[in-house]
This record gives C-alpha cells, sequence and structure tokens, in this order.
C-alpha cells in the first residue's frame, strides 16, 4: 500500500479512537450523576478485548502475551498441559470494516472459537493476530494490518514468531491448527512455515480470498496472500468443513483449493450457516481427531 494511503488509515483510525473515548468518558461520567439509568451506554463502551478477556476468564483460561515479530500478541491456554499435540485455535476477521469504514477495534465481537476450545480437552491455545485484542495502537500498527493486509505476509510472520515463543520449550509437540472463517485462511499460511503441523482443520474458511471478495463484490486484498495462488501443501492433511447454507464463505469458492491439495477432504453439513451450529458439532470433530485417519494415503 502506498505510503501517503497507510497514513490516510491512520489519520482515520486515530481520530475515530479518539472520539469512541471521549463519549465513553463522559458516558461514565453522566452514569456517575445517574446510577442505574444509564447502565446501557456504559455498557455499550466496554471494548471488545474487554469483553472477550472476560469470557475467556469465565472459561478458566490462562491469559498470556506473546512476542511476535514485530507485533505482540494476546493468546489464551486452557489448562491441559503440553505433551506430544499442540491445538492452535485461529479466530476470524473480527469487524475490520463497519457500515463501509475502518472500525478502530476489530477484535472479534462473538467469542465462538474460545468456546470451540473449551470443549477441547487436548492442550490448546487461541492464538491472536497483531494489533487485535486492545493492541491496535501499538507500534507498527495501523487498520491496513486488520482490512487489505489482514493475510500479509508480515501477519503471517509475527503469527509464526509467537507460536514459536510456545513451541521452543515443546521441540517435540506436534501442532493441529484449527482455524475459523478467516483464521482458517491464516492456518493454511502458516502451515507453509510450522513443518510440525500435524492437521489443518478449517471452519466456514474464506480459502481463496479472490473469489471471495469477487463473489460480495469486495475491494481486492491487495496486501494479503491468498492459500489458492499458494503452492499446494503436499504432505499436510487437511479437514475443510462448511456450512451449506453459508452464505459469507460458500463451499464452492474453495473447490479449486481443495482440488489442488492431494492431502484435503471437505465436508458440507446440512442446515448450517457461518455461524450456527459450529459448537454442537465440536464434540463430534474433536472425536474424530484420531490422527491415523488424516494420513495423506487415506485423502487422496
Amino acid at each position: 500500500m502506498p505510503d501517503n494511503s497507510v497514513a490516510l488509515f491512520q489519520l482515520f483510525y486515530s481520530a475515530y479512537d479518539k472520539l469512541h473515548r471521549v463519549v465513553c468518558a463522559a458516558s461514565r461520567v453522566i452514569l456517575i450523576a445517574f446510577s442505574g439509568s444509564l447502565l446501557a451506554l456504559l455498557s455499550a463502551c466496554t471494548t471488545p478485548q474487554q469483553r472477550l478477556d472476560q469470557v475467556a476468564t469465565d472459561l478458566g483460561f490462562q491469559r498470556l502475551s506473546l512476542n511476535g515479530d514485530p507485533f505482540q500478541h494476546r493468546a489464551y491456554r486452557n489448562a491441559a498441559p503440553i505433551s506430544t499435540v499442540l491445538h492452535v485455535y485461529l479466530d476470524g476477521d473480527g469487524s475490520p470494516w463497519q457500515n463501509g469504514r475502518v472500525i478502530a477495534d476489530p477484535t472479534p465481537r462473538q467469542p465462538l472459537v474460545l468456546q470451540l476450545m473449551a470443549q477441547d480437552s487436548q492442550a490448546s491455545l487461541y492464538l491472536g493476530r497483531p494489533c487485535y485484542h486492545g493492541m491496535q495502537q501499538a507500534p507498527g500498527c495501523s487498520p491496513w494490518l486488520w482490512t487489505a493486509a489482514r493475510y500479509s505476509p508480515l501477519v503471517i510472520d509475527s503469527l509464526v514468531a509467537a507460536l514459536h515463543t510456545v513451541l521452543r520449550e515443546h521441540p517435540n509437540t506436534a501442532v493441529v491448527l484449527i482455524g475459523y472463517s478467516g483464521g482458517g485462511t491464516l492456518a493454511m499460511l502458516l502451515a507453509e512455515h510450522l513443518p510440525q503441523t500435524r492437521l489443518i482443520v478449517t471452519i466456514a474458511a474464506n480459502l481463496d480470498t479472490t473469489a471471495w471478495t469477487e463473489h460480495h463484490g469486495y475491494s481486492p486484498l491487495l496486501g494479503s496472500l491468498n492459500p489458492a495462488n499458494r503452492p499446494p501443501l503436499v504432505t499436510t492433511p487437511q479437514w475443510h468443513l462448511f456450512g451449506e447454507q453459508d452464505d459469507n464463505t460458500p463451499a464452492a469458492l474453495s473447490e479449486l483449493l481443495i482440488q489442488r491439495q492431494p492431502c484435503a477432504r471437505s465436508e458440507r453439513i446440512a442446515a448450517f450457516n457461518h455461524r450456527c451450529c459450529w459448537l454442537d458439532y465440536w464434540p463430534q470433530v474433536l472425536s474424530t481427531l484420531t490422527y491415523g485417519r488424516f494420513h495423506c494415503s487415506e485423502l487422496e
């Protein structure tokens, strides 16, 4: 992205964020004066990160801050000790835009991925993206990194570095990458850099970003990598789950990519859409993760 465009993105974001802070501060003053009558106004000023963090706390997860390169990453761990396998959960894109405008904080508003991880008895890590989870004003962050460049090499490299801070202490641990929506896009791109990846599981994922933007009439993700344009993951088993009623990431958009992957299988589930009903189905997915079923020779 040209430097002047990045500057415009940052200028808009800074002004929006300052306005949001002023409104929230004012609402707190009003609330003190009229205790109990404006709770909804104050609640609206609770940040997406605060709400997600509370959900993680309620689910019993440990909050972590991991050093990526060059970004910091929020992460959450369950209580299961890391031994031979680590499940790494990657969330969706959150809210990069709202009503056609760049949003101040892209952190996911829905805790679906944390709730999926709460059902997992295997050692599991929720790995947040750069500039998400309240870190949108950190050095190097700009809206470019949660809009057009959300799947950029810079984002991928920092996620890989952050994950390595965990894996460095467990050198013999295999990884299962589990990505929801845009997190599935990231899972495919991360696997290129993680030879210890045993399996990729995607849920309602956007696996061909060009087909996806064209389907919706969105602007191209010019700063991002597209899994459909990357070399096939020849030795990495993949399981791609789609809802037949999903009009956000229709399964048909990913068909060509899946056909090019020697070790991939896909599954379309009737009556499911982009959000429903993955929580109900997740125990069945977890019970299927008996890894011998995902050898490449069995998926050809």
